[in-house]
């Protein structure tokens, strides 16, 4: 089908913020199946690009439907465990596979003309449905979808003559081979190649079907690619997609909320790779492979993983930890921000961002969801380091100081930012229910508490100011000395808002949460896309929108945050890329890295549901059920050593919280909206 595809469209994402109030047009609607499908119309043009991951690699597909109405992809896979030298975060085997790779079909000896697009499907695997001929006489479905535990990517078509006469299909050959240089690679030389699975002739009778397959794959030099069977890959892909969504069913009364929390599932546990040193959760994009980082997982993934009865995130999440506790040290130098290269190197190019109050306030919080007692006794030496290691960092106006954020130096964050600050705080409330049920002295969890009372008071006397007309929070003291040089400039600058003023929101420090969300969801801050990083700048990263949003259910802001929540949802599910969260723009084209979707994750679990590990076995909730809900509830949740339905139904004007536990067993309380419940 190359001649079907050839002209090419542009693939580049922009993006222009505007007020929330211009709400984004839906291209994509919801599928009966649980997925989204775009119908596109006679002339219409659009691209977009989308990523799929299994074990042993990750594909970005670029697609699109030229002005002609003809389907068209890009297929750009990495191989996360393939590497190169010098063996840094993005020096592993990636190749792009554009449309020159599949075989040119004919039908009754004549080239397939005549393209018409009639469905683009998206549930985990991309699906394109079509037909060939002025007629209609065939029609088709494309498939592209990574194989779970293999090195390889399929694109499948398959046709059905729906003539009344006999077709004959011819399929050329089309095969390609890359070797790589065996000095270049760490394991020696790598091959790639595509093969067509299913190429030749054949006479399709009126209703039959035929097939076949580009096969992408990827192997050492010195080894074999595994057998496989493509509709055996097509099924594992389903069935691992699947088990996913039944864990955790988000069900309330708005079906793209419940969507976009499955669609998010999915995206965050499919990001998962088999290393040398075990499973490591990556956040993809191309870039970002057979890694793990202090913020995207330690912080953002892992905490909603304890919560997530799937067990390959668990397994992830746990080793995560594993790998950063091996860079502890009695000199309490700073730990990597990243372990890279399949655990083989680090990256800490950033300095000390914070990165051990990430760590703690993600281990504490994933170790009491998942309330494993071995587990925790496992990553309490982790917890209990980097509590002492942002202790050693509290400055003399008892914050934490640190040379950059998670940003990286992107944006200024001073000598010591609300962000880090703010997890050190959650950290230690964390630790204090963990040294508790881990029977540590008395004397260890009464010293986190009163270290967590401290730092609650220094942060509002440190951080606490008029911003902008709003008694919210500055993110850094822009008179301190700074360490960033290229952001001198900012010294000499009023205070301006920033995103991350919504941390303290999403940790319980509601000190400033009126007029806090009152800045969040200002025109200042709050544009189409979410929220931009710096009022003023065009920039935008989800995952502090993600944070936001959390945060503003949390505070009880439920109306604002749904609202924003639904068109925030609404955009990036059925808008014009989709269907996940995004990392940032215009840095990087918007890519689906994973470890945001999990930050959407706990939106629900955490800020709409209200849910707060509180020990090993134990946790809070306090939920904003909205007005007009009757109900909401979270089914087949594996956390807290148990397994449980969750839901919330209005009563009159109070909430019925009810828990359903295997076996039959129920526990319901009433209790008033916002009123906090402990299990």
């Amino acid at each position: 089908m190359r001649h079907l595809l050839a002209g090419g469209i542009a693939l580049t994402l922009t993006a222009t913020p505007v007020l929330a109030a211009d709400a984004p047009a839906s291209r994509w609607s919801l599928a009966d199946d649980g997925g989204i499908e775009w119908m596109p119309k006679t002339g219409e043009v659009h691209a977009d690009h989308v990523e799929m991951s299994g074990l042993q690699l990750s594909v970005i597909v670029d697609y699109g439907i030229d002005k002609p109405g003809r389907f068209q992809a890009k297929r750009q896979v990495v191989w996360p465990m393939l590497r190169f030298q010098p063996n840094k975060t993005r020096d592993h085997f990636s190749l792009t596979f554009s449309e020159d790779a599949m075989p040119r079909v004919f039908f009754n000896q004549q080239g397939a003309r005549n393209e018409v697009v009639t469905r683009v499907h998206q549930k985990g695997i991309l699906r394109v449905d079509g037909f060939f001929l002025r007629n209609k006489e065939i029609a088709y479905t494309r498939t592209i979808f990574p194989s779970t535990d293999k090195p390889l990517v399929f694109d499948r078509t398959v046709f059905t003559n729906k003539s009344d006469k006999d077709v004959v299909v011819e399929v050329e050959a089309n095969e390609r081979r890359v070797e790589t240089n065996p000095a270049r690679g760490i394991y020696g030389g790598y091959v790639a190649t595509t093969r067509v699975d299913g190429a030749g002739e054949r006479t399709l009778k009126p209703g039959e079907s035929t097939s076949f397959t580009l096969v992408m794959a990827a192997h050492k030099a010195n080894e074999t690619l595994p057998a496989f069977d493509v509709a055996a890959e097509e099924q594992a892909r389903r069935a691992r997609l699947d088990r996913v969504l039944t864990e955790m069913q988000l069900a309330t009364p708005d079906r793209v909320l419940n969507t976009a929390f499955a669609f998010a599932k999915m995206r965050a546990t499919e990001s998962i790779y088999k290393t040398r040193t075990g499973l490591m959760h990556g956040p993809g994009g191309g870039n970002y492979y057979a890694a793990i980082w202090a913020n995207d997982q330690a912080e953002y993934a892992n905490p909603f993983f304890g919560m997530l009865g799937d067990e390959l995130a668990r397994e992830s999440a746990i080793n995560a930890y594993r790998l950063f506790a091996r860079y502890m040290n009695p000199e309490y130098k700073a730990l990597p921000s990243s372990i890279i290269s399949e655990g083989g190197d680090t990256w800490q190019g950033a300095k000390d961002r914070g990165d051990a109050a990430m760590i703690a306030y993600g281990a504490a919080r994933f170790a009491l969801a998942y309330a494993d007692k071995e587990t925790a006794k496992e990553l309490w030496p982790l917890i209990e380091w980097c509590l002492e290691y942002s202790k050693r960092k509290i400055n003399k106006d008892g914050v934490v100081a640190s040379d950059s954020d998670e940003l990286e130096n992107r944006f200024p964050s001073g000598l010591a930012n609300l962000c880090t600050s703010t997890l050190y705080y959650d950290a230690l409330v964390s630790a204090a229910a963990l040294a508790r049920d881990l029977g540590k002295p008395a004397s260890v969890s009464k010293d986190f508490t009163e270290r967590a009372k401290a730092l609650r008071a220094a942060i509002e006397a440190y951080f606490g100011r008029d911003v902008e007309g709003f008694a919210t929070y500055r993110y850094f003291d822009k008179a301190a000395p700074s360490v960033q040089p290229r952001h001198a400039h900012y010294a000499e600058k009023a205070d301006i808002l920033r995103a991350w003023i919504c941390m303290p929101l999403t940790v319980g420090i509601h000190d400033r949460k009126d007029q806090t969300l009152a800045a969040l969801f200002s025109p200042r801050l709050w544009t189409t896309d979410g929220l931009a990083t710096e009022a003023g700048k065009e920039d935008f990263w989800d995952r502090s929108t993600l944070y936001a949003l959390r945060g503003a259910f949390a505070a009880g802001d439920t109306a604002r945050a749904l609202e924003r929540l639904l068109h925030f949802s609404n955009r990036r599910l059925l808008g014009d890329h989709v269907p996940y969260a995004i990392e940032a723009w215009p840095e990087n084209n918007q890519r689906h890295l994973s470890a945001e979707s999990a930050l959407y994750c706990r939106i629900i679990t955490e800020g709409l549901f209200g849910i707060r590990p509180s020990g090993l076995g134990r946790f809070e909730i306090t939920p904003r059920l909205p007005k007009d809900w009757p109900s909401m509830t979270l089914k087949n949740m594996h956390a807290f050593a148990d397994v449980f339905d969750l839901e919330v139904r209005a009563v009159d004007d109070k909430l019925w919280v009810v828990v359903s536990r295997a076996g039959g067993k129920k526990t319901g309380v009433k209790i008033a909206n916002g009123e906090t419940l402990k299990f």
